[in-house]
């Protein structure tokens, strides 16, 4: 197949489609141009930040003088963990529902001025160990179907200070997105009687076109159906559920990739990589437990440069997803950055 040419691919775990368009890589910018870091270098430690160990959060509430990863309810969350409550649903079109949740922010260290690809090997580890203790514990709690641990890097993506964090929003439905995998994984599961993630990545590492690198445990590839230019997926490659499956040897392992993975970000635009990301795990009661197979999302929006970002407008949101540069492409620049 000559992937130069326009061409649609299938998400298999969305059934949504995307547009391919190698064609229009070359054609020339005159856009936005944007602004990553803040000027100058950040300290260890900034009296002023809501997140540093020993500072008044926004809330009100007080840090301890935490040495290592600290968890804290999030003093402006999305969710607020309640009963049910009613909701008007009439007429039919009109349907909505209460929701409930728990919203958590990570820190993943102490130090103001660095990122998780900072980190040695055991603070990434410790990180890991945390979201596992996380999930048991929310998962555990009445009302609670889902845990979404996620991370928005950098200015672009939204995240409003840059002390080294993540999030944790626990949710009583199962997002859309989750709903989505759940239903197109089982489906799969149902129709071939296999896992459909084990099949992407037993194909792929045969392939090796999308493969970014791998270690004894884990895969980073970029999905043959991605959607944002450098976006990647890794994937254990042992069949798990959750990341409460993973046993210390797989923990560790996923420790060292992570942190491969940020640094070879990092280096494709000398820059540090802005990006959302996220787990995808099983939700309570899923259509079928076999089907679900682990995976992590990264998503950043950097297409040409440090400064060049890709935007999801028009065709994207009225149509559907295109992109410039062919999967293949992405995974053979971001094998030459990575480290």
């Amino acid at each position: 197949m000559n992937y130069e040419r326009p061409h649609r691919r299938l998400n298999p775990l969305t059934g949504r489609w995307v547009l391919v368009s190698a064609n229009r890589s070359v054609r020339p910018w005159c856009g936005s141009v944007e602004t990553n870091d803040k000027s100058g270098p950040l300290p260890e430690f900034d009296p002023d930040c809501h997140l540093c160990p020993g500072n008044l959060r926004a809330g009100g509430e007080r840090n301890p003088s935490y040495e290592g990863v600290f968890v804290f309810d999030n003093d402006f969350p999305a969710l607020m963990y309640m009963g049910d409550a009613s909701f008007e649903n009439t007429p039919t079109w009109k349907q909505g529902m209460m929701e409930t949740g728990i919203c958590r922010v990570i820190c993943y260290s102490p130090l103001h001025n660095i990122s998780a690809a900072d980190l040695d090997d055991t603070s990434l580890l410790a990180v890991v160990d945390t979201w596992r203790d996380q999930i048991d514990e929310l998962m555990s709690a009445p009302d609670i179907n889902y845990v979404q641990i996620f991370e928005n890097r950098g200015i672009m993506m939204g995240c409003s200070n840059p002390h080294p964090h993540g999030q944790i929003w626990a949710t009583g439905s199962v997002p859309c997105e989750v709903e989505s995998e759940d239903y197109h994984q089982a489906k799969y599961m149902h129709d071939n009687g296999k896992c459909l993630l084990c099949d992407v990545q037993r194909h792929e590492l045969a392939a090796g076109e999308r493969i970014v690198f791998d270690n004894d445990h884990w895969t980073v590839l970029v999905p043959y159906w991605a959607e944002w230019p450098f976006e990647t997926m890794l994937l254990p490659k042992h069949h798990s559920t959750s990341l409460t499956d993973l046993d210390n040897e797989q923990k560790g392992s996923l420790a060292v990739i992570w942190k491969r993975l940020l640094l070879m970000y990092d280096n494709l635009f000398n820059t540090s990589m802005p990006f959302s990301s996220g787990w995808h795990m099983v939700p309570a009661n899923p259509r079928d437990v076999r089907s679900w197979h682990l995976h992590a999302h990264f998503y950043p929006p950097l297409l040409r440069s440090a400064t060049v970002r890709k935007f999801m407008v028009g065709y994207e949101m009225l149509a559907e997803p295109q992109r410039d540069i062919t999967p293949e492409e992405a995974a053979e620049r971001l094998r030459l950055s990575s480290v």
